[in-house]
């Protein structure tokens, strides 16, 4: 018999990046006594890898679990990049209803449109937040009529456009149901969550039933599945059955070994967990996303949406530079492909798949901050090796027309700069559908651009805004081939030889382009040292030492000045990277280099392909 379970609540925090559902999250469990009063808790608790706290974003899903007046609430914190969407859809399949945080000043944005549609599709109900409402410049009021339009827009039911809405400040940890209401605490949040999102259902007396929605890795208990039980109960030392909707051949007896519900942010050990539970099962080595643990007797797997594929792929590479194995810890080809068939443990919208050599493999991912956070985890972690310019997945039609993934872009710029950024984005195949007034003197254009007009340009557009404008994306399915894009106007300064790199030597070479090298750096000959201002790529001596004669003393090299060199951050160099360049990565260094070090060799092959 289906009964409600009305001790335990199930959110997800949805939102666009930077609107605050971490911050959310953080007053939430301090405001529910997970903490003792005398503990020191960080900021932003919920974002524990390193990368998310020094970027001040979510990439990966976490659970957290607050009691409030004897209920359980499992609170599930979600990424708002459009990159890491694949985290956002799986974990909707757990909760009952949703938190959609906006921002009171910067209003619906993209991603909230995104994360806004999944939840409708999946009938969720929804409980608006809208947040910052402190804000010198907020205004809420017209941020709710951007809301509602919103769901007007994705079509949503009349109970759904019926939600409520909360006014909150999660840096000062207080909300309230009215805006001219006093805040004092969360409370108002908490009450609105207990009335309005929907208890779990499920039929205890039946066999057991939960789909894994998210897996996790421990280096000691290998890896755990996370899911919500949906009908039935679940035991330590229950003998189960692994089946999936999407493979009808996968049917594996497993046993569990371990079971964990989520108290605070610490996962604690439990012997039997009932329906509406959000638990974590350890013991099943191979347990994947998808999968339905079921009892033995009635095995039936539950429908799971595919995630999305990945748009962009970028060929890893053993290093072989000249200064190879200085620096990593892992540097050989067993090394690398261990570690990243280990990162398909936990992330599932990653696909690694290994070429005709044993060096190389080819990584695909949903956009260059997802596949820029895994090598920067790797460079942090000892590896050293190399990685190709970012290249799209093409697909073709049923008439072999050849298919490239397209983006949704929306771009925030004061107007100044708009003419440039259409300039620019016209440039790369985009193609302008819409422009509006946007807040503060903004304007707010449209573009239909594929995927690869992107790529490599969000550092230029950070320059031609002066910082000053947001650029955000949506994937928008494929789109018939648009044509060649130039992905760079200015060639490269390439060393011409091994060695230091002197203050002579570099003074002349200033004097062909901007450098990203100072004095004292160790060069190869191959590796690119700058940029020029011209098309075409130049060769320079940076290790060039002045000659002595009687007239000229090695002393007078002080009075040489050298303009500080442009230090290309990691996402940087990905984007600088053209297609015949690899990038070097080491745990201290990050080296820009042809494919192709040897200048013979080079220019006998850019000869080739010019007559082709």
């Amino acid at each position: 018999m289906i009964t409600k379970r009305e001790d335990v609540r199930n959110i997800a925090i949805i939102a666009h990046v930077d609107h605050g559902k971490t911050t959310l999250v953080d007053k939430l469990l301090k405001q529910s006594g997970t903490f003792r009063q005398n503990q020191e808790v960080a900021e932003r608790v919920m974002d524990s890898n390193d990368i998310e706290r020094e970027r001040g974003i979510t990439i990966l899903s976490k659970n957290t679990a607050v009691y409030y007046k004897d209920t359980k609430i499992n609170i599930i914190d979600t990424p708002g990049h459009a990159d890491f969407g694949g985290e956002v859809e799986r974990v909707l399949k757990m909760v009952n209803g949703v938190i959609l945080v906006v921002d009171a000043f910067e209003g619906a944005m993209p991603q909230t449109k995104f994360v806004l549609r999944k939840a409708l599709e999946m009938n969720l109900p929804v409980i608006v937040c809208i947040n910052k409402i402190d804000r010198p410049e907020a205004r809420p009021t017209e941020v709710i009529d951007e809301v509602l339009e919103l769901f007007l827009e994705l079509d949503a039911s009349d109970e759904q456009l019926d939600c409520p809405f909360v006014y909150a400040s999660a840096k000062a940890g207080h909300a309230v149901l009215e805006l001219d209401d006093t805040p004092e605490n969360m409370i108002p949040l908490f009450e609105t969550i207990l009335n309005y999102i929907p208890a779990p259902e499920g039929d205890p007396d039946a066999g057991t039933q939960m789909l894994i929605s998210t897996i996790d890795y421990n280096e000691y208990i290998g890896r755990i599945g996370v899911g919500k039980i949906d009908n039935g109960t679940i035991k330590v030392n229950q003998e189960v059955l692994l089946v999936n909707h999407h493979d009808a051949a996968r049917r594996q007896r497993v046993k569990i070994s371990k079971l964990y519900e989520f108290q605070g942010l610490n996962r604690v050990e439990v012997q039997e967990a009932g329906i509406g539970a959000i638990v974590a099962i350890s013991g099943i080595t191979d347990i994947k996303i998808g999968d339905t643990i079921c009892s033995l007797e009635n095995p039936e797997a539950i429908p799971f949406q595919k995630i999305s594929e990945p748009t962009i792929a970028m060929q890893f590479m053993v290093n072989d530079s000249p200064l190879a194995g200085q620096e990593g810890k892992f540097v050989t080809s067993r090394h690398l492909r261990d570690r990243l068939f280990r990162e398909l443990n936990t992330d599932v919208s990653l696909r690694v798949e290994e070429t005709d050599t044993t060096e190389s493999f080819k990584v695909s991912g949903r956009g260059e901050l997802h596949l820029s956070v895994l090598i920067e985890n790797m460079r942090r972690e000892g590896y050293e090796f190399a990685v190709s310019k970012a290249e799209v997945l093409y697909k073709k039609d049923e008439d072999g027309k050849l298919l490239e993934p397209m983006e949704i872009a929306y771009v925030d710029v004061p107007e100044e700069f708009a003419g440039n950024v259409i300039e620019k984005l016209s440039g790369r195949k985009g193609e302008l559908r819409g422009m509006s007034t946007a807040n503060g003197g903004y304007q707010r254009l449209e573009f239909a651009i594929p995927s690869r007009g992107l790529i490599g340009y969000r550092g230029e557009f950070m320059t031609d805004t002066k910082g000053n404008g947001i650029l955000n994306t949506a994937f928008d399915g494929y789109g018939p081939y648009k044509g060649d894009i130039q992905y760079r106007k200015q060639g490269s300064l390439i060393a011409f030889e091994s060695g230091e790199a002197i203050t002579y030597g570099l003074y002349n070479a200033q004097e062909r382009g901007t450098l990203f090298i100072g004095a004292g750096t160790k060069v190869y000959s191959g590796m690119i040292v700058g940029q020029t201002g011209k098309a075409e790529d130049i060769e320079v001596n940076v290790c060039k030492k002045k000659q002595l004669t009687n007239t000229r003393a090695s002393g007078s090299d002080d009075a040489l000045k050298l303009s500080p060199p442009r230090v290309l951050s990691l996402e940087q160099c990905l984007e600088f990277i053209d297609t015949n360049e690899l990038l070097e990565i080491t745990p201290s260094s990050l080296r820009i280099r042809k494919k192709i070090l040897d200048p013979t060799l080079r220019k006998r092959a850019e000869r080739a392909n010019n007559t082709l």
